[in-house]
């Protein structure tokens, strides 16, 4: 399977019209690399408040996406089903009940679609931007996998990890939007410390650039990047592929599940099955994951 994980730049687009050529072009040159999965970052989809010129302030910005994003699923959803391709779309704030959430949708090659909320605030996100934790966190019967989502600040808590991997992940996607390099070190940290101890695939896909006319985004540093356990068969470091700082564009890789599984049963370590055995009563505090099958 072939993983495409952009380094995406927040451009300031005139109308639908320019934003759609933006993420059709985005999706083609994956999709013709041969690519399966399509990754973009956290609040990508910020760039839609641009599309809204009288949405000048951090809240009115944030409601112009809310409204856009039906619109902007629908586009990225005609994308997947006809380049036959899997996408978690940019994340963005979506309002329910007056309350802002951060929300990332993943669409199949059939047009079926899943949200998934982030779970844990940065204080910025906190206050001044009020977003709330949204709905629990769900695991993905895909056919490219059982597929999960920790959105950016999600992937630096273990606990939400575990409970995928103990529910049969095979790939766990981090979208981030980071402003310092700090930032982006940790996130990256994070979501290689959960292909580690989950011996997994994490992929990791950033925000880029500079949008000084967007609060949110203002300041993007980062580069995407492919993780796997550092073991038998696999890259020392554990870095499957990773893209050049600041770069936009995509970085793909190429994941052999087959190599993962072995690594699981005859690798030096066998930290996906040891954790439930060394730490029992861990394991039985663990959330409860829900699965959807998209298939």
């Amino acid at each position: 399977m072939k993983i495409a994980a952009a380094t995406y730049p927040i451009d300031r687009l005139a109308d639908w019209t320019e934003w759609t050529h933006k993420a059709r072009v985005w999706v083609e040159e994956a999709a013709g690399a041969g690519a399966d999965l399509l990754v973009f970052p956290e609040y990508g989809a910020m760039e839609l408040a641009a599309l809204t010129p009288r949405a000048t302030s951090l809240h009115m910005q944030m409601m112009a996406v809310s409204e856009a994003l039906p619109r902007a699923w629908d586009i990225w959803g005609a994308l997947a089903v006809k380049h036959d391709v899997h996408i978690l779309c940019p994340s963005g704030p979506v309002f329910e009940n007056g309350t802002p959430v951060n929300r990332a949708m993943f669409i199949t090659p059939n047009g079926a679609r899943q949200a998934h909320d982030k779970q844990v605030m940065t204080p910025w996100e906190v206050s001044p931007m009020g977003v709330a934790p949204g709905h629990s966190p769900v695991l993905m019967e895909t056919e490219i996998g059982k597929v999960g989502v920790l959105i950016c600040y999600d992937c630096e808590f273990p606990i939400t990890s575990r409970a995928m991997v103990e529910s049969g992940a095979d790939i766990i996607l981090v979208p981030s939007a980071t402003e310092t390099m700090a930032g982006f070190n940790r996130v990256r940290i994070g979501a290689q410390a959960r292909a580690l101890e989950g011996q997994i695939v994490t992929v990791q896909a950033p925000t880029q650039g500079t949008a000084p006319w967007c609060e949110v985004v203002d300041e993007n540093n980062g580069t995407a990047g492919v993780y796997v356990p550092p073991d038998v068969g696999l890259p020392a470091n554990g870095n499957l592929a990773q893209g050049v700082m600041n770069r936009p564009g995509w970085t793909f890789a190429e994941v052999d599940f087959d190599q993962l599984r072995a690594v699981r049963e005859t690798g030096s370590v066998r930290a996906r099955a040891d954790w439930p055995t060394h730490h029992p009563a861990a394991a039985r505090a663990l959330p409860l994951i829900s699965t959807v099958d998209l298939r």
